[in-house]
C-alpha cells in the first residue's frame, strides 16, 4: 500500500513537471490535437489513397496550412504593412469629409441630434492618428504571435497526426471504460469537431468570396478583404457588419455615395440574407448529416452558442475550444446515463 502511494505522489510529480515544462505551449498543443480531431475523415481517405501514413500527414498539413493560415498570415502581414504605411493627409482628409457629412446628415436625425452633435465634438484627428499609430503596432505585434503561434500549431498537428493510432491505443489503455464506450465517447468528439470546422470554412470561404468580389469590382484587394470579411463573418450576431459598415462610412467620405450604397446593399441583402439566412444553414445541414451517420447530430443551436461562449472565453481560438468541450461534456453524460 506504502508502495502505490509512493508511485502515486511520484507521478504527481512528474505530472506538474510536465505541466510547467510544456505549458507555453499548451494551448497550440491543444489546438493542434483538436484540428487532428476534426480532420481525421481527410486524414484516412488520404491514407487509403497513399498507402502511407507519413505522406497522408504530410499532405493533410499541408492542406490545413494552405486552407486556413495562408489566408489568416496574408492578412496579418498585408493589413498591418498598410496601416503603418498610413498617410496622415490623406486621414486628416477623411475626417474633415466624415465631419462634414455627418453635420449635413445631423439636421435630419430629430431626437438623435445631441448625442450626435456631442460625438462630432469629440472627435479629435490627433487622436485618431495617435490612435491609428497604437492599433498599428498593437496589430503588428500580434501578427508576429499569431504567425509563431501558427507554425508551432502546424508542427503539433503533424505529429499528432501522423502518430494517432498510437496515442488513440495508449489513450485506451490508461482510460478504464468499455472499448464501446471509448469509441462512443470519441467519435462524438470527432464527428462534432468535424461539422463546426467544416462549417467554418465553408462558411468564410463562401461569404469571403462573395464580400471580395464585391469590393474587386470597385477597385480594392479583393483577396485582402475577402478574407477579413471571411473571417469577421465567424463572429456571432455582428459578423460581417465589422467590415461592410466602415466601408460604407469610408465610401461616404470620400463623396462616393453610389459605391456606399452599393456595398451596404449588396452585404445586407446577397451576404446577409441570401448567403447567412439561406444558404448557410443548408451548407452546415449537409456537413451535419454526412458526418454524423448512425450519430444523434450536435444541434445548431447549441454549436452557436458554444461558438460564442468560445470567442468570448478564449478569444481567436475560442471557435475550436467552445465546440470541443461543450461536445465532450455532452458525451460525457451520455456515459452517466449508462451507468447505475
Amino acid at each position: 500500500m506504502k508502495q502505490k502511494y509512493f508511485v502515486v505522489i511520484l507521478f504527481l510529480l512528474s505530472l506538474l513537471g510536465v505541466f510547467l515544462l510544456y505549458k507555453p505551449f499548451l494551448m497550440s498543443i491543444v489546438i493542434a490535437s483538436l484540428l487532428a480531431i476534426s480532420t481525421a475523415s481527410i486524414n484516412n481517405y488520404f491514407i487509403k489513397k497513399t498507402s502511407s501514413i507519413l505522406w497522408s500527414a504530410i499532405i493533410s498539413t499541408l492542406l490545413l496550412a494552405i486552407i486556413f493560415f495562408a489566408p489568416l498570415s496574408y492578412f496579418l502581414t498585408t493589413f498591418t504593412i498598410k496601416i503603418n504605411s498610413i498617410n496622415i493627409e490623406e486621414l486628416q482628409t477623411i475626417y474633415n469629409n466624415t465631419k462634414a457629412y455627418l453635420l449635413e446628415l445631423n439636421t435630419h436625425l430629430g431626437f438623435a441630434k445631441i448625442h450626435v452633435e456631442d460625438f462630432i465634438n469629440n472627435l479629435d484627428t490627433k487622436d485618431i492618428t495617435k490612435n491609428s499609430l497604437h492599433i498599428a503596432t498593437l496589430i503588428g505585434g500580434y501578427s508576429a504571435s499569431f504567425i509563431k503561434s501558427g507554425l508551432l500549431i502546424l508542427v503539433f498537428y503533424f505529429f499528432a497526426i501522423y502518430n494517432s493510432k498510437p496515442l488513440i491505443d495508449f489513450l485506451k489503455s490508461i482510460v478504464h471504460i468499455g472499448d464501446k464506450d471509448a469509441i462512443s465517447l470519441g467519435s462524438g468528439l470527432s464527428s462534432t469537431m468535424s461539422v463546426v470546422f467544416y462549417s467554418i470554412i465553408a462558411t468564410a470561404i463562401l461569404e469571403g468570396a462573395l464580400f471580395g468580389g464585391a469590393v474587386a469590382f470597385m477597385g480594392y484587394d479583393g483577396l485582402l478583404f475577402g478574407i477579413l470579411y471571411g473571417f469577421s463573418s465567424l463572429v456571432p450576431v455582428i459578423g460581417g457588419a465589422i467590415l461592410w459598415v466602415p466601408f460604407t462610412l469610408y465610401e461616404l467620405s470620400l463623396g462616393n455615395t453610389s459605391w456606399a450604397l452599393f456595398i451596404s446593399i449588396y452585404s445586407i441583402v446577397v451576404i446577409s440574407i441570401i448567403a447567412d439566412t439561406f444558404i448557410k444553414p443548408v451548407i452546415i445541414k449537409i456537413i451535419n448529416s454526412h458526418l454524423s451517420k448512425g450519430m444523434t447530430p450536435m444541434n445548431e443551436v447549441v454549436i452557436f452558442f458554444s461558438i460564442i461562449a468560445g470567442l468570448t472565453t478564449f478569444g481567436f481560438w475560442g471557435m475550436i475550444l467552445g465546440p470541443a468541450i461543450t461536445a465532450f461534456f455532452l458525451s460525457t453524460l451520455k456515459l452517466f446515463e449508462k451507468l447505475d
